[in-house]
């Protein structure tokens, strides 16, 4: 997308920073209007000095010279005061409106991805939507703050400058106009051509993040295999992708000011030799002269702060393209306005009714599938790795969509539910467990962000986590770390117990739960999870079978098939899959 694109758009974003868009900009250009009256000033005095009695402020009744001096040198504080006053403005105004606007897109960003369904972030690199976050939004920052401010002074220079010319002699005027159609083409060629090359430079910076990211979070992988040589090159390739597409747009940018130099070289020398021409021949007066020297600097030289301005400007709408597309992307998960109480949702079973779904590009996974997950009953799941047990939590969840059937509860489709209220009537704990770099005492209050410390510590103890957490130097204010890692698998997965029992909610799924514990650490978890499943919808997705023997019925995957349904008992005398697993896992086999 062009710049001009993306500058509608971000526009378009902050209308409703519009009054504050428009008094910045006012206050730019009567800062800009008053820093041009000094070389006026200049031009009066010397016509002062010059001409005396005779001077052009004489018109006005002041004929003693030393009087009109003094009236200048009145005017000149008013008028530096003035341009004080509303440079002090305009700096607060732009500068607030780029921090207000940066914290709302950032926020606005964030809130929209939370609401995007898990496949949406299948395709997406992590890294990327940091670069995002973060670095885009501060490249917009970037240009508020300054850039938006220099555009508006250049254009009221140009147009105030001009008619101060045209109104002392038109032939000096041509003279000193004549580059600016030159530098602006050539500006707008510049802008062009530079947009290409910062989208380049952004996306490079993506890739980068992505790559840092994705390292930093596997360090423990690289260091176990020895791989740092081979990671540090491929940070070193990425770095070296973002180093050149930077200099590639910093050599082209960097011709562009010498360049503009040359042209202003020709508007200022042509104003100097044809005004002093006039002067000389009597057809100018000599403070009308200085006017025009003095003017033609403040005209052209700060053309040459298009090259900056441009490049902030390139850089911002390269990242308000990446930021806006981002907000654009649509949301793909459908909610309605279903929300139940939670004694109403405790009692609804959950029905799969005819479920079909397959992941992009890969052959169906369910097809067909009818499962009834009963009130108040605890399910186990079994089956091998690809059977569909995780798909099946995350269907419920809505994390992914059917491509075909429906799933009830409380007989109403999980797509007509709020999808709040949905999640809010669901506790999960999975094998990877997400613990927050805070303490133990707020990894818990996650799952009731209100609980008091005394329903914390209900949690904790039918998680069995009160003993060891009591045990640490810091007991509850204990900083568990950057994903928890400062605690064992264990510990981990008793926190993520005690958050799901504080959150009370009426359905439990348990993805994996005790698959990457120790037995003693097992049999824990299983005493908590026989209190804390009592009297609510259970679904226990199990590799360890000793996890689920007390389930009330167990049914296992193969294919997204159901080939076994029943009791652990039922399982084990029907000899089939599951029993040659619980064997296995015996020892019998």
């Amino acid at each position: 997308m062009s710049s001009d694109g993306s500058l509608r758009r971000l526009l378009t974003y902050m209308r409703p920073h519009r009054s504050t868009i428009r008094l910045a900009t006012f206050c730019s250009v009567m800062n800009k209007f008053w820093d041009l009256a000094p070389p006026l000033l200049i031009g009066v005095a010397v016509d002062v000095v010059v001409k005396k009695e005779d001077s052009f402020m004489a018109s006005f009744g002041w004929t003693d010279p030393w009087t009109q001096l003094l009236i200048l040198g009145v005017l000149t504080f008013i008028i530096w005061s003035l341009e004080s006053i509303f440079e002090y403005i305009f700096g607060l105004l732009w500068r607030n409106l780029a921090q207000t606007v940066q914290h709302d897109l950032r926020n606005d960003v964030f809130s929209h991805v939370q609401r995007q369904s898990l496949s949406w972030f299948d395709d997406q690199e992590k890294g990327n939507l940091l670069a995002i976050l973060n670095d885009d939004i501060n490249q917009l920052e970037r240009f508020l703050d300054k850039g938006a401010n220099d555009l508006i002074q250049v254009t009221t220079t140009v147009i105030v400058v001009g008619a101060v010319f045209f109104t002392l002699s038109w032939q000096v005027a041509i003279f000193a106009i004549v580059p600016i159609p030159f530098i602006l083409l050539g500006s707008f060629r510049y802008q062009k051509n530079l947009e290409p090359r910062y989208k380049k430079v952004r996306d490079a910076a993506g890739s980068l993040n992505a790559l840092l990211e994705n390292d930093l979070s596997g360090m423990t992988t690289i260091q176990a295999f020895t791989a740092e040589q081979y990671e540090q090159e491929r940070v070193r390739e990425k770095s070296e992708e973002y180093r050149s597409a930077n200099k590639d747009a910093i050599r082209f940018s960097a011709a562009f000011t010498p360049l503009i130099r040359m042209l202003i070289l020709v508007g200022f020398t042509a104003t100097l030799l044809l005004g002093g021409w006039l002067t000389l021949q009597n057809r100018m007066e000599v403070g009308e002269y200085s006017v025009l020297v003095f003017m033609t600097q403040r005209l052209l030289w700060p053309l040459t702060r298009l090259g900056e301005t441009f490049d902030l400007y390139q850089r911002a709408m390269a990242s308000s393209s990446r930021i806006l597309n981002l907000l654009a992307a649509p949301i793909a998960l459908e909610e309605g306005d279903f929300a139940p109480q939670r004694d109403v949702a405790k009692e609804g079973d959950i029905l799969f009714q005819s479920v079909g779904f397959q992941y992009p590009g890969r052959d169906p996974l369910f097809a067909g599938l009818d499962l009834t997950v009963e009130a108040g009953k605890t399910l186990g799941v079994v089956g091998i790795t690809g059977a569909g047990k995780t798909t099946l939590v995350r269907l419920i969840l809505r994390f992914a969509q059917p491509n075909q059937g429906s799933i009830l509860w409380c007989d109403q489709s999980l797509s007509n539910w709020s999808l709040q209220s949905l999640r809010q009537n669901i506790a999960l704990v999975e094998q990877h467990v997400t613990l927050f770099p805070a303490t133990i005492e707020e990894n818990i209050r996650y799952g009731k962000l209100d609980a008091s410390f005394e329903e914390i510590q209900h949690a904790a103890g039918v998680a069995e986590a009160i003993e060891f957490i009591e045990g640490l130097p810091q007991g509850w204010q204990t900083f568990v770390g950057e994903g928890g890692h400062r605690l064992s698998g264990g510990q981990r997965q008793r926190i993520a117990i005690a958050r799901a029992v504080l959150k009370d909610a009426p359905l439990l799924i348990l993805d994996e739960a005790t698959s990457a514990v120790d037995n003693e650490t097992e049999a824990a978890l299983q005493r908590s999870l026989a209190t804390i499943s009592t009297g609510r919808t259970t679904v226990i997705i199990a590799h360890r079978l000793s996890t689920i023997r007390h389930a009330d019925r167990i049914i296992v995957l193969d294919q997204g098939i159901v080939v076994e349904d029943g009791t652990h008992d039922d399982l084990v005398h029907l000899g089939g899959h599951y029993a040659t697993l619980w064997k296995v896992q015996t020892g019998e086999r």
